[in-house]
């Protein structure tokens, strides 16, 4: 059996004390760059944007969130419904929707929601039928208003396509007569796509990006809509004032209008020029 005297015992002591407070600093340490880590990880920000943009705000978000290591939540649907819940629910940090108009409601009705925007391309309103055109559809919008022929548009109350297709019908002289005659409205570019898929409709106005998605060039043809009736969309990204993380927020906008993010939207249907 060893025996310690009251020094050895003194000068352990000790010994034991730094040991342990040495673990607990490290200890400490740790779980102050586990936090860090987690806090940072913990991140995210909320874009609401229109169904036709999904494609390429799906592609950047997923870029943003490898740089940034944060989340990013796309809530996607009909511009207008998508500004009421913005103003019902008074969060999310973007707002992309299909038309620059809405940032003129956002003027007249709510202003300071939006901080700032960015452009990020164009898109231009046409017509879609069935591929191959096997009836023959010219490109006279006079058509949507024939019983010969199966029709659905968006509607011209809700959604950035049904607002650009009534605009498009009044300029023309022909809403009246095409409501009368469709089958059904839609909410957004999502059904009407689906509308010419499932060979529901023979003739919608769309949205020219969504016919260039995966494989929906196999079931539609698209009829260019005269200039003078649809002129191009100009679609502005803008960063809403109840942004939580508006420096994640801002750098998601830098990538979507830089040259990187100008491919991305060409590469989904979109064009600048």
């Amino acid at each position: 059996m060893i025996f310690l005297n009251k020094k050895q015992i003194t000068v352990k002591s000790v010994i034991s004390s730094i040991m342990i407070l040495t673990l607990l600093l490290l200890g400490t340490s740790c779980d102050k760059k586990s936090a860090t880590t987690t806090a940072k990880s913990n991140k995210e920000i909320l874009i609401y944007c229109g169904i036709t943009m999904i494609r390429p705000i799906s592609e950047l978000a997923a870029i943003i969130e490898d740089q940034e290591k944060c989340k990013i939540i796309i809530t996607k649907g009909g511009s207008g419904n998508l500004l009421k819940s913005i103003v019902y629910n008074k969060a999310g940090d973007l707002y992309l929707p299909g038309s620059e108009r809405y940032y003129k409601i956002i003027d007249k009705k709510y202003a300071g929601l939006v901080i700032d925007t960015v452009f990020v391309g164009y898109n231009k309103a046409a017509i879609m039928v069935q591929k191959g055109n096997p009836k023959n559809i010219s490109s006279d919008l006079i058509n949507l208003a024939s019983r010969e022929y199966g029709v659905i548009i968006g509607n011209p109350e809700s959604g950035s396509i049904g607002k650009e297709a009534g605009k498009i019908l009044e300029k023309r002289g022909i809403l009246k007569e095409v409501i009368k005659n469709v089958m059904s409205l839609t909410t957004d570019s999502k059904d009407l796509v689906k509308a010419i898929k499932t060979k529901k409709a023979d003739i919608v106005i769309n949205w020219f990006a969504v016919s260039c998605w995966d494989d929906n060039p196999q079931y539609m043809d698209v009829i260019d809509i005269k200039p003078k009736y649809a002129k191009k969309k100009k679609l502005i990204l803008g960063r809403l004032k109840f942004s939580k993380h508006p420096d994640l927020a801002v750098k998601f906008m830098e990538l979507a209008s830089s040259d990187k993010g100008k491919e991305i939207f060409k590469k989904h249907g979109f064009y600048f020029e």
